[in-house]
């Protein structure tokens, strides 16, 4: 079932990529930006990743936290982030159940090939918890241009 604006943005706990567990609930009285995105190094994840860390300033000067999530394992988001100067957490979902949570674990089909994985999908998430605007078509480069002006 997908989220959808106005909808209780639900709790979850995962672990950053320096190993430090996070939950939603540690941003109370603070906007989110909960982005979901498919895998770390790929070229539209990497280029998802650099608009967010090139807005850092302007998303802490408005109060807003930002999470990536993939269900990358740490270490890649650990590599991930230490590549590309990331100045935010990138949370690890093992086996999608925080994506499967926010309706974004999805059938996808690559080469002929049909598997389960994140949809890319970013959520605006009001310091109360519950979600703002759910932005699904997604300009990689341009996004957090997108989701500033959402927030």
């Amino acid at each position: 079932m997908a989220l959808k604006a106005g909808d209780k943005a639900p709790e979850f706990e995962l672990k950053d990529q320096d190993g430090f567990s996070t939950k939603l609930s540690d941003f109370k009285g603070k906007a989110v930006v909960l982005y979901f995105y498919p895998r770390d190094f790929t070229p539209a994840c990497t280029s998802e990743a650099c608009s967010f860390r090139d807005s850092h300033d302007r998303f802490k000067a408005k109060g807003v936290e930002i999470l990536g999530v993939s269900d990358d394992p740490e270490e890649s988001h650990k590599k991930f982030s230490d590549k590309h100067d990331l100045s935010f957490r990138l949370l690890a979902d093992h086996g999608g159940k925080v994506s499967k949570a926010y309706g974004v674990w999805a059938k996808k089909n690559m080469y002929g090939k049909e598997f389960h994985g994140i949809k890319r999908t970013t959520f605006v998430i009001s310091p109360e918890g519950s979600i703002r605007q759910v932005l699904e078509r997604v300009d990689v480069k341009n996004h957090a241009r997108d989701v500033l002006e959402a927030v």
